[in-house]
């Protein structure tokens, strides 16, 4: 990245294997399809910078590297790669993973970021950094998100990030306003999801000029590297910088590239295992494949014993909401409101007490149904279609264990039926919105 002045001044940007329509900043990838409800399970994670600058710029071969690097990313569940440039279709050649993003572009005109997966997602987005400095400037760097589905409604944030390199001055003032930047999305975009923060951050815990501590508190992820291997505790600020080794690093060194996670109401994430697995990445002669160290994480994920969620239905566009981390121990939904006309405009609970949880706008005609004492709402119709170029929840049926309904919006013939498992109830809404309704699942609890 440091270099790239120089291949603009020169003209010399070839995309090399560059993928078609790699412009498309969406998950190239199939829908996601009905997976088995799972109460827990394992995830092996890994985050690499894999250095694929065109030739000359750096201090690999990504010509020869990529493709290796390729052909070793298959024992990993999730993969975030990091400046995935003017090679990436030899990585992709070279890999089996059934869910990838594309490419948004070489050098210069992408930002170096994909996932790679065994599990599906979507709601998959980039976004640019709004402060960078030098060479950092000629790249759209930034950080993307891909809402990942573990299971039938298991849903975990991943993120994928580089921040400004360097440690000048300025250099460090806007990776300070990157971590700041990413930390405020977290808190708008994913609050009340389970969350996993992978990449390059270009900080350290000891670099007094460095905010990572930041992110951390602010959205309270946990670092694997400092649970498993420092006992919790980070390095001091100021204190010495523990360097690698780079003929043989051991766990114990602190890298920029960083595995942060933390739990949600609706999945719980645990750490379980971190590796430097640069013995995984050399070639033939025994050299690194990339100037950065390849890191792996093991992670558990579970339920709760109080909470559960549908899939969602709808599109990718609005506002993402949660209901499930604003409601009490034991919910006591006791009013549902619907909006609706043309489309399903607003979802809202009233619960015992008078807490209210409200998503979408103020259009369409609004209409109400309020529980008896032991009744349940148990189960909810979508139907979706397109307006305006957006997919969106045309109208939503919900029905009571007491054989009661209420509906709003006009059907179409894309529907999907939810229906809480025995002995729960639909309690809360997932989805996202705006002046309508975008996409929409169900929170149940036990009755």
């Amino acid at each position: 990245m440091r270099a790239l002045a120089g291949v603009l001044a020169a003209g010399a940007l070839a995309l090399t294997g560059l993928a078609t329509g790699a412009a498309a900043p969406v998950a190239a990838a199939p829908a996601a399809q009905a997976a088995p409800a799972a109460d827990s399970g394992t995830l092996k994670l890994l985050t690499y910078n894999i250095a694929g600058l065109p030739l000359g710029l750096g201090q690999s071969d990504p010509k020869t590297n990529t493709p290796l690097i390729g052909q070793r990313l298959g024992p990993y569940g999730i993969v975030n790669v990091q400046e995935d440039f003017n090679y990436h279709a030899s990585l992709y050649a070279n890999d089996a993973h059934p869910y990838r993003t594309a490419t948004s572009g070489g050098a210069a005109f992408g930002d170096g970021l994909n996932t790679l997966s065994d599990h599906p997602f979507d709601d998959f987005e980039r976004v640019r950094w709004n402060d960078c400095t030098g060479t950092d400037c000629l790249t759209p760097k930034g950080f993307s998100l891909a809402r990942v589905r573990l299971a039938e409604g298991v849903f975990v944030d991943l993120y994928n990030v580089h921040t400004n390199a360097d440690t000048t001055d300025a250099a460090l003032a806007a990776r300070r306003a990157n971590i700041l930047q990413l930390s405020s999305f977290i808190r708008t975009y994913s609050a009340g999801n389970a969350v996993i923060v992978m990449g390059d951050t270009n900080t350290r815990y000891t670099r007094t000029g460095d905010n990572i501590r930041t992110l951390l508190s602010e959205n309270g992820l946990t670092d694997a590297w400092v649970k498993l291997v420092r006992g919790g505790s980070a390095p001091a600020l100021g204190s010495e910088a523990l360097v690698c080794d780079s003929a043989a690093p051991t766990d114990t060194c602190e890298v920029v590239d960083k595995v942060l996670y933390r739990s949600g109401p609706l999945v719980g994430l645990d750490a379980t295992s971190f590796t430097n697995d640069w013995r995984a990445f050399l070639d033939g002669a025994g050299k690194h494949l990339s100037d950065h160290y390849p890191h792996a994480v093991g992670l558990s994920w579970s339920l709760p014993a109080n909470r559960r969620a549908s899939d969602f239905f709808g599109g990718p566009h609005g506002t993402a909401f949660n209901d499930a981390r604003a409601l009490a121990a034991t919910p006591a939904p006791r009013t549902l409101t619907l909006r609706g006309g043309s489309r399903l405009d607003a979802v809202g609970l009233t619960f015992d007490g008078g807490t209210a949880l409200n998503h979408g706008g103020t259009g369409g005609t609004a209409s109400s149904l309020t529980l008896a004492t032991g009744e349940h709402l148990t189960s909810v119709k979508l139907t979706k279609g397109q307006k305006d170029g957006r997919t969106r929840i045309f109208s939503a049926a919900f029905t009571t264990d007491a054989g009661r309904t209420l509906a709003a919006g006009t059907a179409t013939s894309d529907a999907v039926t939810w229906t809480a498992p025995p002995g729960w109830r639909i309690v809360g809404f997932t989805g996202r919105a705006d002046d309508e309704i975008d996409k929409l699942g169900v929170v149940y609890a036990p009755k």
